[in-house]
């Protein structure tokens, strides 16, 4: 029996991939010692790329976002063989220039969670893991390039604060994380990132911004995100799966050599 394998997976909604165009899908159990995965994980081909995907909040949407399993998730994409993930996300703005319905390249983050268990390291051998550069910039030049052939606006940097959710923040925080530098808020992208770099996996995000945080003097509501976020789910499925046909076979990147010198 071949044992299952992907190139590449994808983290995010049902929304931002195509399943129709996903040929020989497959449901895949993957056992992890941090328990199940959000999902089952669904393996299919498009074109020559062989490609996972889990659903981050779980199917039909129910996991919320300090329950997230991250730690599983990432070890079944390890357990698959996966060198590269691509991760969608939700996004509210933290700058006037960063609209609803534009996309961010993250390139670097602000931890603000306080119950998430971050590492695959808890125990037996310590890793210190660099976090200097913690998103692949051979995935988001491929990614921001193709934004710009689709003719989408899109921010070739971005610093993604992740809160602890899933309240929305105060207008004190939302300032605060303004006067910080920040330009965009989320609360799932932490630890996932990092858990992928222990796993010496490629990760990048690919955010979209659905709403301006409550700084702007506009209350946040989830019915305003899911709104935004249908209205521009077309084009957010045609970046993401439009831009993996383009993702190099091999890394020119340093992301698989992350464990060295973090082991001791």
């Amino acid at each position: 029996m071949t044992k299952p394998k992907a190139d590449i997976a994808i983290i995010g909604g049902t929304g931002v991939y195509d399943p129709d165009i996903i040929e020989n899908a497959e449901r895949v159990k993957v056992h992890t010692p941090y328990g199940s995965p959000s999902a089952t994980v669904t393996l299919g081909d498009y074109g020559e790329t062989k490609i996972a995907f889990i659903p981050r909040h779980g199917d039909g949407h129910v996991i919320p976002p300090h329950k997230i399993p991250f730690q599983a998730n990432i070890w079944a994409f390890m357990k698959l063989g996966v060198k590269r993930i691509v991760a969608s996300s939700a996004v509210g703005s933290l700058r006037m220039d960063y609209e609803p319905g534009h996309f961010v390249l993250t390139d670097q983050f602000i931890d603000r969670t306080r119950k998430r268990s971050d590492t695959l390291y808890e125990g037996g051998q310590i890793c210190h893991i660099s976090a200097a550069d913690p998103l692949c910039p051979e995935l988001r030049k491929v990614f921001g390039d193709y934004a710009d052939k689709l003719g989408l606006v899109n921010h070739k940097e971005g610093t993604y604060v992740c809160i602890e959710g899933p309240r929305f923040s105060t207008r004190a925080e939302s300032n605060m994380f303004r006067q910080w530098g920040c330009d965009i808020i989320g609360m799932t992208m932490y630890p996932e990132v990092i858990l992928a770099r222990e796993a010496q996996i490629c990760y990048t995000s690919v955010a979209m911004v659905t709403d301006y945080d409550v700084w702007a003097e506009k209350p946040v509501s989830a019915a305003e995100v899911m709104e935004t976020m249908e209205k521009n789910s077309d084009n957010f499925r045609r970046l993401i799966m439009g831009a993996i046909p383009l993702i190099p076979s091999e890394r020119h990147c340093d992301c698989g050599k992350a464990l060295t010198g973090a082991l001791y």
